[in-house]
């Protein structure tokens, strides 16, 4: 079956593929195929009132009229030799985009259609090039990372002929999707939303791929980008400097042999992120212990965990991925929680595209795109408006608003049918905090399994101590066990570590910050001119849209930013601090109106101070739109 092309299946296979495709993808991307919008059905539009669970706005009927009105089209368009029709009129691109999302906003538009990048149409590369801005002056750059953002970086400013050089650490591109490789590691956002837009030819074998295939797409866009070339892998930066009468930043770095080399660059962009740094707990006798211990994102893989005694220490993001891959195989398996995490269930999280759904994607090539559209739009404000607090709301301990304490009952009546079999493990593992002050999990119910079998153990007892042999709770137990493993996240707020930045006047970055970290629209900082950050301080969004949607903002105003520097003949730009503080004040004062600003619980999201130096708290749009251009006004220009 599904051996053919769109022009020889049979009627069995077009069924097959119509009724495995997401219905909200299927008709617009059949539409645009075969170019007849009467599929457009309005009876099956989706609901804008539930696109968390947009099926529930239709009957079983209207969804199979939808399914059967898209079979239809298919039959006909094979049956007149499945040639795809021409380009949609912008008027067809509306209607289609317009069915997709209701009735968009003239600033949703533009928006949209980057993200749809219809037919590889790439409307966020750089609309100038440095031949035509400043033919006779060059520009080079370095870029701090071959991870997510940083391969993004280099692709846009090579395509604006920027020289550009990837300092990397490590010896492959990817970043955290190298890194991480513990058992189970997988993204929480479906593929084609966790891509760029510029890329969707990558075939995705699950909607939620593991890293080995997150690495592959990355590498592949290396690959043709022709990015390699322009790396430099093993190679760690130790220091960059800014030298104020050159108007260049020098920048010392350690290569594969050990040695040391300086080089100057126009311009730095340190894409190394937040999650890069693995975070040990600060408990009394990390150092002790006498058998294996590693952190989920050092995983060690020759350590033989069968029969084994083994703690966790942690049930973060992480640990709900890697315990239940390692509990069937561990002899013992005692999970020490400080907080349990609230649980999205999703059903298909682990799950394989289904066969007819890879032949449609292979034979309806926008499909992708289509659904790419799609999930954006359902995830574009996800459940950000319950994470509004509500000040007269009651019992904040619990929930912050009405539609907040809505999401917590729910969560909750999922847990508590999941953990039934153990209502004392369910009462474990209900969190007493509100829902989305704290990252919020995916799972398609592997994680209580694990937990629910006879030889895994939650214990919630405070740790005292790590002990040669083991763990030490406050009630004075010493828990023997073979390996240790820490499940602890990542050192978040240390922003740009281990690295030393000194920018204008001598003054160092980390000093300045004093573990505050701080930036203008999460990427300059004053007296660090010519500096650029990717997924820098207040740019990590955690209930809503995709953190690839956040970089592609972020690369577009740097290269904007550039071809300022080249069109007015400066060599430098400074953020003003005037224009850097108010812009904090804003983005403090909403996140202080955020349940993960509001809520007393532990949570990566606030630094050591207790300021939210992680999270975005407005709209995917706002973003957008401050990104944009660069205004002059906010810089000083030398």
């Amino acid at each position: 079956m599904f051996e053919g092309d769109l022009a020889h299946a049979t009627d069995d296979e077009l069924r097959a593929a119509v009724d495995a495709a997401d219905l909200f993808s299927l008709l617009p991307a059949v539409a645009h195929l075969t170019g007849d919008l009467t599929v457009l059905a309005p009876e099956c539009k989706p609901d804008p009132a539930m696109l968390i669970q947009p099926d529930l706005g239709l009957t079983e009927a209207q969804v199979e009229c939808g399914r059967q009105a898209a079979y239809e089209a298919l039959r006909r368009h094979r049956g007149s030799g499945a040639a795809p029709a021409a380009p949609p009129t912008p008027e067809a691109l509306h209607t289609m985009i317009e069915y997709v999302v209701g009735d968009p906003t003239d600033e949703w538009y533009p928006v949209l259609r980057e993200e749809l990048a219809l037919g590889g149409e790439d409307l966020r590369a750089p609309a100038w090039h440095r031949s035509e801005v400043a033919p006779d002056r060059s520009f080079s750059v370095a870029v701090i990372g071959a991870g997510m953002s940083g391969l993004l970086a280099a692709h846009r400013l090579g395509q604006a002929g920027c020289e550009v050089t990837i300092l990397e650490k490590d010896r492959e591109v990817g970043g955290t999707w190298y890194e991480n490789t513990y058992p189970g590691c997988r993204v929480d956002v479906p593929n084609h939303f966790y891509s760029y837009a510029c890329f969707q030819e990558h075939e995705w074998p699950q909607f939620f791929s593991t890293q080995p295939e997150l690495l592959s797409y990355f590498c592949a866009f290396a690959d043709r980008e022709g990015l390699r070339e322009r790396i430099r892998f093993d190679t760690e930066v130790l220091e960059a400097r800014w030298e104020d009468e050159a108007q260049r930043w020098l920048v010392t770095t350690r290569g594969p042999d050990g040695s040391e080399s300086e080089d100057t660059y126009d311009l730095v962009v340190s894409a190394v992120g937040q999650l890069n740094r693995p975070k040990l707990p600060d408990i009394p006798g990390v150092e002790t212990f006498e058998g294996p211990a590693f952190h989920s994102a050092r995983w060690d893989h020759s350590v033989d965990l069968a029969g084994k005694r083994v703690a966790v220490i942690g049930t973060g993001a992480s640990a709900v991925q890697f315990v239940p891959e390692i509990a069937p195989v561990v002899g013992e398996l005692r999970v020490f929680q400080r907080t349990p995490p609230w649980i999205a269930p999703t059903e298909n999280y682990h799950d394989d595209l289904p066969e007819p759904l890879r032949w449609l994607m292979a034979q309806v090539p926008d499909y992708c795109r289509w659904d790419r559209l799609w999930q954006f739009w359902r995830m574009h404000e996800g459940l950000l408006p319950a994470a509004l607090v509500d000040p007269d709301w009651p019992d904040q301990d619990r929930s912050m608003s009405m539609l907040n304490e809505f999401v917590r009952q729910m969560l909750a009546a999922h847990l508590e049918v999941e953990f039934a079999e153990d209502p004392d493990l369910a009462q474990k593992m209900i969190p007493p905090y509100p829902p989305l002050a704290k990252r919020v999990v995916r799972d398609n119910g592997s994680w209580p399994k694990a937990l629910l079998r006879d030889n895994v153990t939650v214990d919630t007892t405070a740790i005292e101590a790590i002990t040669p042999r083991g763990i030490r709770t406050v009630d004075g137990v010493e828990h023997e066990v073979d390996v240790l493993i820490y499940g602890t996240g990542f050192a978040a707020s240390e922003f740009l570590t281990p690295m030393k930045v000194v920018g204008r006047d001598g003054v160092d970055l980390h000093e300045r910050w004093g573990g505050d970290a701080r930036a203008y629209l999460g990427l300059t900082v004053p007296d660090f001119p010519n500096l650029f950050m990717l997924y820098g301080p207040n740019t990590n969004i955690v209930i809503n849209g995709s953190i690839i949607y956040f970089s592609e903002c972020e690369v577009h105003y740097l290269t904007e930013a550039v071809k300022a520097l080249l069109e007015t003949g400066h060599r430098s730009m400074d953020c003003k601090a005037k224009v850097h503080d108010a812009y904090n004040e804003r983005i403090d004062a909403a996140n202080r109106q955020m349940v993960w600003g509001a809520a007393e619980v532990n949570s990566w999201y606030r630094n050591a101070k207790g300021r939210v130096a992680q999270n975005w708290p407005f709209s995917l749009l706002d973003y957008w739109h401050q990104t944009r251009t660069v205004d002059p006004a906010d810089y000083l220009w030398r």
